[in-house]
């Protein structure tokens, strides 16, 4: 068994999408990144490189390499379970904690989950998610922490 830690954050700025867990959610602000700046997806791709030892997101997907400019983050979480099954790695389970202030997020749990249920090739009872405010310390940011259990 392996375990595998990540974790990924942005500023948030008005005008931005925002995207979390694969999808596209409403809210008058986003995050700002080179690629589409999907946190959650960021922290389970390095999640699943540190299990690994395959360095971290920014190591395989440079901000300096116009090629990721505006890209979503679907391909760097398949690009890094590639990765792991190709050493022979199973994702066993994945769990998630999402921090942001808004917009709330409880309104679009079950999407969320579906879509990284898809993602991930696991069953929802697999996939845990949880959200949590910063209680005001950092109003202007979406943070994301993950990790993942795998066989093999």
């Amino acid at each position: 068994m392996r375990l595998g830690y990540g974790e990924d954050s942005h500023r948030l700025s008005e005008g931005r999408p925002l995207y979390l867990c694969g999808l596209w959610l409403p809210s008058p602000v986003g995050a700002l990144a080179h690629s589409d700046g999907d946190a959650a997806l960021h922290a389970l791709t390095d999640a699943l490189l540190s299990a690994y030892g395959l360095g971290d997101i920014g190591l395989l997907f440079p901000d300096t390499d116009p090629r990721w400019q505006g890209v979503r983050s679907e391909v760097f979480l398949k690009e890094a379970l590639r990765r792991v099954e190709e050493r022979g790695g199973r994702l066993v389970q994945a769990s998630l904690v999402l921090v942001l202030d808004r917009p709330k997020l409880s309104p679009h749990r079950q999407a969320l989950v579906d879509n990284l249920a898809r993602l991930l090739g696991l069953p929802q009872d697999r996939v845990g998610l949880s959200f949590k405010t910063s209680e005001g310390l950092a109003e202007g940011h979406v943070q994301a922490r993950a990790v993942v259990l795998l066989d093999g």
